[in-house]
């Protein structure tokens, strides 16, 4: 079955495009064209307004004699909207634009003028300054004093904002800055030192330990028992002040006063009260002082009693007595 659209042809083996007859068409033809309005026009038999961008069923044609540097320029043939009138325009290739020919008007054409008259005085100026030294002299004096004039002007401005500032934009704006990565590092290396200093005061400081021997007597037990008690003593960095008062007034208490003092009787306390009151008051403060105490109850001083024996002699309760 064939196909419906046929989209190839049969060539026959002595096909010969030579022989195919060629119309014989006009040298200028016209060719139907669509295209837009390339800028806004007024029609000048009407005053219909044709704004840029409105489509249009053109007649296309070259114009002879005419080229830009072996471009080929071109004639565009349209009929006003409302009164039919043939308007036409060609191509610009020089200014990459169009020009209006015949039957219509260009509107907003102001900049494009302004534009060509700013262009032609440039010219006219960089020629009579290529022509005339003198003038070329005058435009520079008169451009370094306009720039003298800007710096003074500048520094002046500058002078007087210096007086009046009362803020601190550059304090300001380092406070938001982010912070890079050599600032972050030093300001935890700083903080890092100051809490070592703060809880660790002269860390290197050898302490020093004292050993202390306290002796105590017992009546019942025979010669007395050693011993040993450790102070560990600050380091040199941090002096400690004693107040003798303080110690005497306070007083540190052995284990025979702290016994004696656990149980008494109504007989021990009439006949020793004083004596248990003395020793009980007084305070070993270093090593010295508890030998000296021990010398001196040694050398003959009354005989205190000890905790066993007044447990001995302990009575039940004070009804017993009566």
């Amino acid at each position: 079955m064939s196909e419906r659209k046929v989209l190839n042809k049969y060539y026959p083996p002595d096909f010969d495009p030579s022989k195919i007859p060629r119309m014989k068409l006009a040298k200028n033809r016209q060719y139907t064209v669509r295209l837009m309005a390339p800028f806004n026009m007024r029609c000048a038999t009407c005053g219909e307004y044709i704004y840029k961008g409105k489509k249009f069923n053109a007649r296309k044609e070259d114009v002879e004699n005419q080229d830009y540097l072996g471009i080929r320029i071109y004639r565009f043939y349209i009929k006003c909207t409302r009164c039919l009138q043939e308007i036409s325009f060609k191509t610009d290739p020089k200014n990459t634009d169009y020009e209006i020919e015949a039957g219509a008007t260009r509107n907003f054409m102001a900049l494009k003028l302004a534009e060509e008259q700013a262009k032609k005085e440039e010219d006219e100026q960089k020629e009579e300054e290529a022509n005339n030294p003198m003038k070329l002299l005058e435009i520079r004096t008169e451009q370094s004093k306009q720039e003298i004039e800007l710096l003074e002007s500048l520094e002046e401005l500058k002078e007087l904002n210096r007086r009046q500032r009362s803020v601190d934009y550059e304090g300001l704006l380092s406070q938001y800055r982010p912070e890079t990565r050599e600032d972050r590092l030093k300001r935890e290396a700083q903080e890092d030192d100051d809490f070592i200093k703060q809880n660790y005061r002269n860390p290197s400081a050898s302490k020093i330990v004292a050993e202390e021997i306290v002796e105590e007597i017992d009546d019942d037990e025979g010669p007395p028992a050693k011993t040993s008690k450790i102070d560990v003593a600050p380091s040199k960095s941090i002096p400690i002040k004693k107040d003798e008062s303080w110690n005497k007034s306070i007083g540190v208490l052995s284990s025979k006063s702290s016994l004696a003092n656990l149980v008494r009787t109504k007989s021990a306390v009439k006949t020793a009260g004083s004596t248990h009151t003395q020793s009980s008051s007084t305070a070993v403060t270093s090593t010295d002082d508890v030998k000296t105490q021990n010398n001196d109850s040694n050398a003959g001083s009354e005989k205190k009693p000890s905790g066993l024996s007044l447990l001995a002699d302990y009575s039940g309760s004070d009804s017993d007595d009566q």
